[in-house]
């Protein structure tokens, strides 16, 4: 989860948590208020600062001012925790929220290990659903390239999820400040997404909503993995293929076309986005994009997508060859998890590719759709309602406003 520090943090071992992974805490309605009182901002000495600085240091007193808005938000949230997280972890920032969730940074009070912790309430009957859904699916897991559930806390109406915490950011932000960008940068990458989602097929598990803002960077260094994250409309069920969803769920541009079909479904929808997000992390541009939202379905119903434009000339053929084998309309000619982590680009980290930079052109593809899909732009409206915003923290899927507008037909 990005927190915008730029503290590098080392490669978790394996079974660093074990001491408390899928630890449960649950209510306790014995328990009395917590006894601790809440962070108090400090604040400078506003006579002196004016007296000793005047107008010249007006940018760091509006600073201090926002510090001291910080702190209060803060306070507020640590009042509202159960005094058994507090007790264990020091709640540092609020760092994102959700229609019945906050996310903030913590600290665990023994190690002062940095983890993130979501807040859900859970007397809504939504809030419940995906509390459920979720934990259903992380407390599943241990993966190096998936988010890792550290413990969980219940109370009566709140649940508190300790997380992993990623700080470097998502997939196309380091893209872009990175400078230098090549078919084996992308091989790398995509390598440890599959390993990832190839992990979560054998546990039977469909993450159905994989796009490039749940890819997310675990540090700022170059040597970081990526994690697997956001597993709010995640599916958990049978090992293997052979077990289907009907679920009408996801964004959009990456939603697969017997979704759209409303058919039974597998995970190999999860294919079909990586097949997306392989075409945007080697061009910077979408292989389906419409503002009319039944156009778009259009292309992804035929498939209709093109290598025309730069940096195409220059992208290898068995690269193209790799994304049209998972954006393939029909489900079961479709690449699985492991022959695609086994295809030849992949598996020889595009040895026999190009080795130009494509940074320029993929930067001012990502340029040009950020700019487009702005609300100042003309289409901006629309293109809101069409497009996920780029959220900069994990886990806020409880609205589903980027999703297929139908009634959605849930499974039985």
């Amino acid at each position: 989860m990005g927190c915008g520090t730029s503290k590098v943090l080392p490669e978790a071992p394996t079974n660093r948590y074990v001491d408390f992974v899928r630890t449960v805490v649950r209510y306790n309605n014995k328990l009395k208020a917590c006894d601790d009182e809440p962070l108090k901002p400090q604040r400078n000495q506003k006579g002196d600062f004016w007296r000793l600085h005047g107008y010249s240091d007006l940018r760091s007193h509006l600073l201090q001012n926002c510090q001291d808005e910080g702190q209060k938000k803060v306070a507020k949230y640590r009042a509202r925790f159960d005094c058994r997280v507090t007790a264990r972890y020091d709640i540092k920032a609020l760092i994102g929220r959700g229609s019945f969730s906050r996310v903030v940074r913590v600290e665990h009070r023994a190690t002062k290990q940095p983890f993130a912790i979501k807040m859900i309430e859970t007397k809504a009957k939504e809030g419940r659903e995906v509390c459920e859904s979720e934990l259903n699916v992380l407390r599943r897991v241990s993966h190096h390239n998936i988010i890792q559930l550290i413990e969980v806390f219940e109370s009566e109406d709140r649940i508190y999820m300790v997380m992993e915490l990623a700080t470097g950011g998502e997939l196309f932000d380091r893209i872009i400040a990175k400078g230098s960008f090549t078919e084996r940068d992308a091989t790398k990458v995509l390598k440890m997404v599959l390993d990832g989602v190839q992990y979560l097929h054998s546990l039977g598990i469909t993450h159905r909503d994989l796009k490039p803002e749940n890819l997310l960077y675990y540090h700022p260094g170059a040597d970081s993995k990526i994690l697997v994250t956001d597993f709010g409309l995640a599916k958990s069920g049978n090992k293997g293929r052979d077990w289907t969803m009907s679920t009408t769920c996801g964004t959009p541009e990456y939603i697969a076309p017997e979704i759209i079909q409303r058919k039974p479904y597998t995970n190999a929808v999860d294919m079909w986005a990586l097949g997306v997000i392989s075409y945007i992390l080697l061009s910077g541009s979408m292989p389906f994009e419409e503002e009319n939202r039944t156009r778009l379905y259009r292309m992804i119903l035929k498939g209709k997508y093109s290598y025309i434009g730069d940096p195409w000339p220059t992208v290898s053929n068995l690269a193209k060859d790799f994304i049209d084998r998972l954006l393939n309309v029909d489900p079961d000619m479709r690449m699985t998890a492991f022959l695609a982590w086994n295809h030849p680009w992949i598996a020889s980290m595009a040895a026999g590719s190009s080795v130009k930079n494509l940074h320029r052109s993929i930067s001012q593809n990502l340029m040009r759709r950020a700019s487009s899909s702005s609300p100042s732009s003309k289409s901006g409206q629309s293109s809101k309602s069409s497009r996920s915003n780029r959220s900069r923290f994990i886990w806020e899927r409880e609205t589903l406003d980027c999703s297929l507008r139908y009634q959605p037909h849930y499974e039985h």
